[in-house]
């Protein structure tokens, strides 16, 4: 790393710059301060949750010229992108893989800067100091998430290993209505659409976009019961606390999009968007009755519909799920760097990861030749 530049660790962001971080964030709300440091605040992220911040800080003389959201975990979960095999492996061994080092906005698996930084030299300064810190930390590995291209490049510089996953997402071929959106899937897909819309319907379910002065703490307190129910569902705890969503939305470090459905003026289902520039993101959702196709409506068609309605031109559907498919969302490949401190382990990784990349691209290839679209030209990659 250049001499020019220190880089240091912070438990908090109490004593960083706001403005000089979210200079560097690129609007993306993920990786902002107010994000970052509201969920650390309303104990979200928290070392009782195996969660232990420290956000790194690059700087050149005193100007703060890049920085990383880090945080050292003794887990491998709210990642969204699988490591657990490579911990068991570590354990055969009689080695320790926690903790290990992230870089992600954490509980999100949403594309966006990891490296945040005002140029390319500070940005691979910061690729270079992770392996430092990572050696002087004694931490197993370094593993940053859903990574943009530019912090991937300065990352493989750095000696990282690129791991790809897919996702799905809706993109806007200029509709103009839902119906024109429709039109261009095919026949089977447009059919199986419009049932499940009819039986939401015929089950009295009508629906409502909040946001803004609309989404009231109320609206808020209910999506959290369904956030719970989804958990509790899959028999597991959420991660985000009622705190956070309520303070997210009224402080403005999130613009919320609540997909309300109702029935005779009550709740009974939602899902909680975030818009950012002209992409909604699906986060959350939940119900507190079964109806047929409701889970479908909610989360994409009124998020699909809200997106033409308002011209945005990405919704991006969240983690996995090949089924999205069939309501016009495509196959996205995102990345992710790791940096394995023990070279022995970091060889057969290497290996691994080799073909798994190679399968990765097959599935994706595979997945493009059963486009839900009438026409093959749309793809996204």
């Amino acid at each position: 790393m250049n001499t020019a530049y220190t880089l240091t660790a912070t438990d908090t962001l109490e004593e960083v710059d706001p403005a000089a971080w979210q200079a560097m964030a690129q609007d993306n709300p993920f990786v902002s301060y107010g994000y970052l440091r509201l969920l650390q605040d309303t104990g979200c992220v928290h070392p009782r949750h195996g969660w232990y911040a420290q956000y790194l800080l690059l700087h050149d003389g005193d100007t703060l010229v890049g920085a990383a959201p880090c945080f050292f975990k003794t887990h491998s979960w709210g990642e969204f992108v699988f490591d657990q095999g490579w911990a068991q492996v570590f354990a055969q061994h009689g080695l320790d893989y926690y903790p290990k080092i992230l870089i992600a906005s954490p509980f999100t698996p949403v594309q966006g800067p990891r490296l945040l930084a005002v140029n390319a030299p500070a940005r691979q300064a910061l690729a270079q100091g992770l392996r430092q810190f990572c050696e002087q930390s004694q931490a197993s590995s370094v593993h940053t998430l859903f990574a943009l291209q530019e912090d991937l490049q300065a990352l493989q510089h750095a000696g990282f290993m690129v791991r790809e996953g897919v996702q799905f997402h809706w993109k806007n071929a200029g509709y103009d209505s839902t119906d024109s959106f429709l039109s261009q899937l095919s026949q089977d897909k447009r059919k199986k659409i419009r049932q499940d819309s009819k039986y939401v319907a015929a089950a009295g379910i009508t629906y409502r976009w909040l946001e803004g002065e609309q989404l009231q703490p109320a609206h808020l307190t209910f999506f959290y019961t369904c956030y719970i129910n989804t958990y509790a569902a899959h028999h597991s705890q959420p991660y985000v606390t009622e705190s956070f969503f309520q303070q997210a939305h009224a402080q403005g470090v999130l613009h919320c999009v609540l997909v309300l459905a109702e029935r005779d003026g009550q709740p009974v289902a939602c899902a909680l968007n975030v818009r950012a520039g002209d992409t909604l993101y699906g986060r959350y959702w939940g119900t507190t009755e079964f109806a047929r196709g409701l889970h479908f409506e909610t989360c994409y068609m009124q998020s699909i519909a809200y997106c033409i309605a308002h011209g945005l031109q990405v919704f991006e559907g969240g983690a996995q799920g090949e089924h999205k498919m069939a309501r016009g969302l495509l196959p996205v490949t995102t990345y992710s760097a790791h940096y394995v401190a023990d070279a022995r382990f970091a060889h057969a990784i290497a290996d691994f990861l080799e073909r798994e990349t190679a399968a990765v691209d097959d599935y994706v290839e595979q997945l493009q030749a059963v486009s839900p679209f009438k026409a093959a030209g749309l793809k996204l990659i």
